[in-house]
């Protein structure tokens, strides 16, 4: 068997292993992907020391040895890269098998077992289309150096893409990366939900964004995607019944089954950190206009005390609604990117519905009244909900459009999976695509909505489970 062979064999046959464990074991999560690795790095070790005794090998489970310095042909070995992904059932882990000889890397192998793939270096995995502009997606917060100077040699266009587990404890390599992609022009988009971060984004890149053909767009996931689009959505409908927008909406989270990240969690524990000990964070916090330099428009509600709102039903009670708090502002500043297509006067809150009666008001004081996310009780970050958990999650959300003489259009937008988790991973993967290879536009500091628009809504409905209703 020669050696591109064999490391495709090795790469199959080690997940064939770990798909049957996988199965059998009865193990999952952190139990689960430990096992694996050790099952998968000893298979590896014991099939190289048989197959090619003379060679040296470098696998990232067992101790290295000088010996292999030696030796002209070194085999380097991952026999589970993505460990979580794997305990956790997920689809994205993978083998690896390469061979290096006299420091070059030669042949390689890369096995994703779940999709029944096998990728090898010596018969392409795909095909491009020679006239698209070639595209290559890099790590938000760590992309390497030569990731970069591939993109920059390729004249490819870099995409960044971000993790919501890490984005709170990232901020500095964060900062390093929005400032290299408005340098050169590059597209960008991001999980972020810290509204005075986002600020200070766009204080410090906006312009130069603009003179670079930057196209940095941020809170590309459930905050604040299905809120920005669910009111452009509604004001194309207003427009469309009325003649004009609506210069009133209600955004109201009718069903929503998920369960929020520890990466979540420190971010608001970092953002109210950072109100604690600077007055100007908690003015930014309070500004529904913070993200809009230069406009202050009317009164908005607070949208922090639960009431009665009679727009849904005699005795109906809203209770504060936790995500409020950034998608509001991401909101008014799609209507200022728009040159404020839903008006100077638009007032916009969004509320968590919880039910009629004493039962409904019990509920929404109990909303009102809960401070775990924010406090040490919380998930870690890298914490999150299980497969089981993200698979069953949904969403179901009702924008109310209020028009100028009393009338009403309702729209609806629902998604499918857990929104911090399942819902988002599509979506922001998604606006990466849709960035790239559906819209133009200038350089800036952008929201999905005002950038994309309706050439997004209906990626995501026909891509990532989402739905945009109005009647």
């Amino acid at each position: 068997m020669n050696d591109a062979d064999l490391a495709c064999a090795l790469a199959r046959e080690a997940g064939e292993l770990l798909l049957r464990l996988q199965r059998d074991s009865g193990l999952e999560g952190k139990a689960l992907g430990k096992l694996g690795d050790g099952i998968a790095s000893d298979f590896l070790m014991a099939q190289l020391a048989r197959m090619r005794p003379e060679d040296g090998v470098l696998c990232e489970e067992t101790l290295d040895s000088a010996a292999r310095l030696a030796k002209s042909r070194v085999w380097i070995v991952d026999p589970l890269d993505g460990t979580r992904e794997y305990g956790e059932g997920w689809d994205d882990w993978a083998v690896h098998v390469a061979l290096a000889i006299d420091g070059h890397p030669t042949i390689g192998a890369v096995a994703l077992p779940a999709l029944g793939l096998v990728h090898h270096s010596d018969a392409a995995c795909c095909t491009a289309d020679d006239a698209a502009p070639l595209r290559l997606l890099v790590s938000r917060t760590r992309p390497s150096p030569d990731a970069v100077a591939t993109a920059e040699r390729l004249g490819a266009t870099m995409v960044p893409m971000g993790s919501a587990g890490a984005k709170a404890p990232t901020n500095f390599p964060r900062n390093d990366l929005v400032a290299a992609c408005v340098e050169t022009g590059t597209g960008y988009v991001d999980l972020c939900g810290e509204p005075n971060w986002m600020h200070d984004i766009i204080a410090r890149h906006d312009a130069a964004a603009k003179a670079s053909g930057a196209r940095i767009v941020l809170s590309c996931g459930f905050d604040s995607i299905p809120f920005d689009l669910g009111v452009w959505t509604v004001q194309q409908a207003a427009k469309a019944k009325f003649g004009e927008p609506a210069p009133r909406v209600k955004g109201r989270v009718r069903k929503m089954q998920g369960t929020f990240s520890g990466g979540t969690a420190a971010s608001l524990k970092a953002t109210m950190a950072a109100a604690a000990t600077n007055p100007g964070v908690l003015d930014l916090m309070k500004n529904p206009f913070s993200l809009t330099p230069g406009f202050e428009g009317p009164r908005q509600p607070s949208g922090n005390k639960p009431m009665v709102d009679e727009a849904l039903g005699e005795g109906m009670w809203v209770a504060p609604f936790v995500m409020a708090a950034i998608n509001t502002r991401n909101v008014h500043r799609s209507n200022f990117l728009l040159q404020h297509a839903y008006g100077t006067d638009f007032v916009y809150d969004e509320m968590l519905i919880t039910g009629p009666g004493e039962k409904g008001e019990a509920i929404a004081n109990a909303v009102a009244g809960d401070k775990a996310r924010g406090s040490d009780q919380g998930p870690k970050p890298g914490e999150g909900p299980s497969k089981e958990e993200r698979d069953a999650g949904f969403y179901d959300l009702l924008f109310i459009g209020e028009g100028p003489k009393g009338e009403r259009i309702d729209c609806v937008v629902t998604g499918d999976k857990d929104p911090g988790y399942g819902s988002t991973s599509k979506m922001i993967a998604e606006t990466a695509r849709c960035l790239v290879e559906d819209v133009a536009g200038d350089g800036g500091i952008w929201t999905p909505g005002a950038l994309m628009g309706q050439v997004l809504a209906d990626r995501l409905q026909a891509k990532a489970g989402l739905t945009f209703r109005c009647g």
